[in-house]
């Protein structure tokens, strides 16, 4: 099953893009040793398309525009056969003589020899690059890249009515490579328009993650309003970057006096700033090692260091990322703490990727943890969670987080080609106490109501029921008729066989999700698993699932917990059954 989809995906990936525009002749290919070839480009036309085969080596390619190099990249060039291809702007360098310099990585005993090599006659130059859907699983509701590889949310913003969302990305392949940030915006939180790339590499080195800030008050000198963006640049060590924009963050300037702070430490990234109004500064906190460090400036620019955080506490199998920190409401206290978001990899309840958090308190110099050092609080229970930020500037005092839909387990090896990974869908943030300990509590944005389609299917007290699934986007609603006494199961199914079985369990207090039987599988020996999550806070009443295609999120009717997972159906879910107990069900379709 997995090779037959393989093959339609890679067939339909090399009919769409043959189908791009008409092709322009070919360059001069010239291959002087075992492993290092030349392409002369012929750039009348805007981009060349250069032939991918994701199981094949590594090339590295050096673009010359009139023998100066100008771009380097990493390309795994096609040896055996085409899975997809992606565009290089020749547009760039118009009227100047393009040339590629491209040296293999692979091993000539294992891939042959580098002139029989399958792209040398693929390569084509075109004016356009299709981007239309071409994959099965491509979700309908959560943000994707129109093509090749997307992980962390960065520098993620409100202004002038509109989210802005940038994000880790390969422009030159659907695994992970070639880090830059590109540019996504909506005006719901549930529709994106694509803004293309904002942040490429330079002599630093490539575009690590990072965040944005609106600078209302010009204390950085580049403009009442301006959008400041801080970034890990990766070369040699890992330093942090600024850029900034005047116009809304649709072009970035990167700033001359870059970097702005380094460290002596290997793990030293995801810089995530945010004005701290109790003294006035602004404060910055990014990974350091196994630690989370504390900066303040007055300017944007220049940077004192305050304190660390992290030693002792929480989980540390993994390294520390993506922090952020953030003050939020106690429900029902009328008091607020802070959060500190912890990302990790490996190290996650089920493995591989996943954030944990810590609350307390931050008085602009240190984050004090409330909890023992031992305790370890997860943000969801599921195994495609990670990488979770918030937005900067959101209207209302919200505090609005979005994360990367994947685990770093497997990430690589997803059942898609022309793009891989999604983001989860928006979650308010806040807290909520249970046995004298602080938790975060998680719920859809208010934006996912408003996005609601038709009723599809609504029973009362349904323990069977099948729905017109269309393209497997929707939402479901389970509210729990009366106290449930003993385990309540939630089964999705198609009429494949391929399920998905969700269990609340009053007694124990938890519930899981059980994707063994979802559909592909076979793809990772990580990917069929159970997830089990706590449920806080007093007996569930209701539970809301969001199903996308590819992935299904489910919350606690209020919040109280949360759990994330794809899954990989041949068809979509279209029966949902409920048994050991009563409750009302409505689908909806998503998206109006």
């Amino acid at each position: 099953m997995i090779r037959s989809i393989r093959n339609i995906i890679i067939t339909a990936a090399l009919l769409a893009s043959a189908m791009t525009a008409p092709a322009q002749a070919p360059g001069e290919t010239m291959f002087l040793s075992g492993s290092h070839a030349m392409v002369r480009t012929n750039n009348a036309a805007r981009y060349m398309l250069l032939p991918v085969e994701e199981k094949a080596e590594m090339c590295n390619l050096r673009v010359l525009a009139d023998g100066e190099v100008v771009k380097t990249l990493n390309v795994r060039m096609a040896v055996d056969h085409i899975d997809y291809y992606v565009p290089l702007d020749l547009s760039l360098y118009k009227d100047k003589h393009v040339m590629l310099d491209i040296h293999s990585n692979g091993n000539n005993r294992n891939e042959g020899a580098l002139r029989e090599f399958a792209c040398w006659k693929a390569i084509t130059y075109s004016d356009t690059f299709d981007t239309a859907n071409r994959e099965h699983y491509r979700p309908a509701f959560h943000h994707t890249p129109p093509y090749g590889w997307m992980n962390d949310p960065n520098g993620m913003f409100y202004k002038d009515g509109e989210w802005h969302l940038f994000y880790q990305y390969n422009p030159y392949g659907s695994q992970w490579d070639n880090m830059h940030w590109r540019h996504s915006v909506s005006r719901d939180l549930v529709t994106w328009q694509d803004r293309g790339v904002a942040l490429s590499p330079d002599g630093l080195g490539t575009v690590f993650s990072g965040s944005c800030v609106v600078d209302h008050d010009n204390t950085a000198g580049f403009g009442r309003g301006a959008i400041v963006a801080f970034y890990t640049s990766a070369g040699e060590s890992q330093t942090q970057s600024l850029a900034y924009s005047t116009d809304g963050g649709q072009t970035f300037t990167k700033y001359a006096g870059n970097p702005i702070v380094t460290a002596s430490v290997p793990d030293f990234r995801d810089p995530h700033v945010f004005r701290h109004e109790e003294t006035g500064r602004w404060i910055m906190i990014l990974a350091a090692g196994q630690e989370m460090n504390i900066y303040s400036s007055a300017n944007l620019k220049d940077w004192t260091y305050e304190s660390s955080f992290g030693h002792g506490y929480g989980c540390h199998d993994g390294v520390w990322e993506c922090p952020d920190l953030m003050e939020l409401p106690v429900s029902g206290t009328g008091e607020k703490k802070w959060v500190l978001l912890c990302n990790i990899n490996p190290g996650g309840p089920f493995g591989g990727s996943a954030t944990q958090y810590f609350t307390g308190t931050f008085d602009g110099h240190r984050f004090t943890c409330e909890s023992a050092p031992e305790v370890t609080k997860w943000m969801d229970y599921g195994k495609d969670h990670y990488a979770t930020v918030t937005f900067d500037n959101a209207p209302d005092g919200r505090r609005v987080a979005i994360g990367w839909m994947s685990n770093w387990q497997y990430a690589n090896q997803l059942p898609t080609m022309q793009y891989r990974s999604a983001n989860t869908i928006a979650r308010d943030l806040g807290l909520f106490t249970d046995g004298g300990e602080t938790y975060l509590s998680s719920t859809p944005s208010t934006e996912m109501t408003a996005a609601r389609g038709k009723v599809l299917a609504r029973r009362s007290s349904s323990r069977h029921r099948t729905f017109a699934a269309g393209d497997g986007a929707y939402e479901i609603n389970v509210d729990f008729i009366s106290s449930i006494r003993k385990p309540l199961t939630i089964t999705l199914s198609n009429a494949r066989g391929e399920k998905v079985v969700m269990t609340y369990d009053p007694a124990a207090r938890t519930f899981s999700m059980d994707r063994t039987a979802s559909g592909l599988t076979g793809f990772s020996d990580a990917f069929p698993v159970v997830t089990t999550a706590p449920v806080r806070g007093g007996q569930m009443r209701s539970l809301r699932l969001f199903v996308d295609r590819c992935s299904i999120e489910a919350f606690d009717g209020e919040g109280r917990m949360a759990m994330t997972n794809l899954v990989f159906p041949s068809e979509p879910y279209n029966t949902v059954t409920v048994s050991g107990g009563k409750a009302a069900t409505t689908v909806y379709s998503e998206l109006k």
